[in-house]
């Protein structure tokens, strides 16, 4: 299997921990696209993904796997029990609807703000920027922090009592809005206590 991604890139940090997590490292290649170059909008890498974006699996019978929950799912189902996207239904219920949380009100936010209201990737990538838009999705990112933040008062992990693919898409999410210059709020002591704590699992300090 090989996974194309853009190393130190949000999304892309996403799978590297699932992969790590799920203990798969030594059966996946990475492959790295030149995003900053542009190199996810040639016709060879479209003909892949079409969607152009990063990270995509492509598996050993050549189908190709786009977008880090899809991603995530294949991987989690492959190796043993699943333990990043639910066992029961209760639990993948929840950590999907946790992961989508984090992925919207958190990780795009910050992603919005960074391609609109920053200089983001440069003027040859960023063909269209909306400062106004950019700046409303950092409020929101700040507000998914707080969101988070409340869920951590009273839970372990962002859905229940299991570390899973919600942490990962926050986590990534927050080490793109330290990039972005979006910090976290000293108030929000919770997330900050969690983001230790997933700072030093194993498989998050592989994958670094």
């Amino acid at each position: 299997m090989r996974v194309y991604e853009a190393p130190g890139f949000p999304n892309p940090a996403r799978i590297r921990i699932a992969v790590a997590e799920k203990g798969l490292t030594d059966t996946i290649e990475f492959v790295p696209v030149d995003v900053p170059n542009g190199e996810h909008r040639t016709a060879a890498f479209l003909a892949k993904n079409p969607t152009g974006t990063v990270p995509a699996l492509e598996l050993d019978d050549g189908t190709v796997i786009a977008e880090c929950t899809a991603i995530t799912e294949y991987l989690d189902g492959l190796a043993g029990e699943r333990t990043l996207t639910g066992r029961t239904a209760r639990e993948r219920g929840v950590v999907h609807m946790m992961q989508r949380r984090a992925e919207n009100g958190l990780l795009d936010a910050v992603g919005d703000y960074f391609h609109h209201a920053t200089p983001g990737l440069g003027p040859d990538i960023e063909t269209y920027q909306c400062a106004d838009w950019g700046e409303h999705r950092r409020e929101r990112a700040l507000k998914g922090m707080e969101y988070l933040n409340d869920v951590l008062a009273g839970s372990p992990w962002i859905a229940g009592d299991t570390f899973s693919m919600a942490d990962i898409t926050a986590y990534a999410g927050l080490g793109f809005a330290d990039f972005a210059g979006v910090g976290i709020p000293d108030a929000l002591t919770h997330l900050h206590d969690w983001r230790a704590r997933v700072a030093v699992r194993p498989a998050v300090a592989r994958a670094a």
